[in-house]
């Protein structure tokens, strides 16, 4: 699997980086998962964006919103796999790659995450644990996880 990564600050995305972007996260977030919310939102510009590429199509995502805007560490959100990749490794790739990104960032790999409950034995792979604080958002079971080095 040849994935193109792309790590860019929100300035930096062209058009129509900022436009696949936007269509990969509203199919999944908004169509696939029936949850109709305002996905584009202020965090966008306050973040960074880690598009993984493969044959010129984008098929991972992954926001890393800086310190004190979500929660006082940074934050990784809007984590998605396009269906048609799903299960090919590539989320354990994104991980990766964006926990490698964040320590060039920020000189560090501690995260605070709002991960889908049924995602947690994923993201405990890559060092998250949970904070115990569990809740709904967008009718969708959330729990809140931090990872420290």
């Amino acid at each position: 699997m040849d994935i193109e990564w792309r790590f860019k600050s929100f300035e930096d995305l062209t058009k129509s980086e900022l436009h696949e972007m936007m269509i990969l996260r509203q199919q999944v977030f908004i169509v696939e998962q029936d949850c109709p919310y305002q996905d584009a939102d202020v965090k966008d510009k306050y973040s960074h964006h880690l598009l993984g590429y493969i044959n010129g199509g984008l098929v991972a995502y992954l926001r890393l919103v800086k310190p004190g805007i979500s929660y006082e560490e940074m934050s990784f959100g809007r984590i998605v796999i396009a269906l048609t990749h799903r299960g090919s490794g590539l989320g354990i790739a994104l991980m990766k790659e964006g926990i490698k990104q964040s320590i060039i960032l920020y000189g560090t790999s501690n995260n605070r995450i709002s991960a889908q409950s049924h995602l947690l034995p994923f993201y405990q792979k890559f060092g998250f644990v949970s904070t115990g604080k569990e809740y709904l958002e967008d009718d969708i079971p959330h729990t809140e996880m931090i990872k420290t080095i």
